[in-house]
């Protein structure tokens, strides 16, 4: 249950209206954005996501750019975001919950995690096997895209946004508990 609605087109101030026909050309407007739509400051701050997504994927890569996404995701326990990241990651063949990375991977998505985990101090092993990968800016960059990924969380979370119907098929179904039965 959402703790606060998105908002309707049609509810929407002329400023929220002009913001959301804006972003139209961007990416879908989804239940986020919509209740992000009742502040557009909020919104367009949030919105900053695309740039930084732009900025960290000519060296992170696309498929990268999305599993570093999906890890934050994942560890904030965040069903909208994670449930997106997964629609990204299965319908290009993977299967989101056996991932094969590579080392680099491997770090990409460590640090993923530890910013959504401790974001006020990731442990100096995991920065510096990420760190020694790329240049200053470019560690500036993922670290704010990482950033704005944890704050889209949050307000996920905090205002218990709905996940959008679109992305349903997509959500990570619980692992069946010990002495469960299984139907297929």
């Amino acid at each position: 249950m959402p703790r606060i609605d998105p908002l309707e087109y049609a509810d929407m101030p002329p400023d929220a209206a002009a913001a959301h026909d804006a972003h139209q050309s961007v990416g879908r407007i989804t239940n986020m954005k919509r209740t992000l739509l009742r502040s557009v400051p909020a919104f367009h701050a949030l919105m900053e996501w695309y740039s930084l997504r732009d900025t960290v994927q000519p060296f992170l890569g696309d498929r990268l750019t999305t599993l570093f996404a999906h890890a934050v995701s994942s560890e904030t326990e965040c069903l909208i975001c994670s449930t997106f990241f997964r629609r990204i990651l299965i319908d290009s063949g993977e299967d989101p919950d056996a991932l094969e990375l590579d080392a680099r991977e491997a770090d990409v998505v460590a640090f993923g995690r530890a910013l959504a985990v401790t974001p006020h101090r990731v442990p100096d092993a995991v920065y510096d096997r990420v760190a020694a990968r790329f240049t200053d800016e470019q560690m500036v960059a993922l670290v704010a895209f990482g950033a704005l990924m944890v704050a889209t969380n949050v307000v996920n979370n905090a205002l218990g946004v709905p996940l959008d119907d679109y992305l349903q098929p997509y959500r990570r179904q619980p692992a069946p508990t010990e002495g469960s039965v299984v139907h297929g």
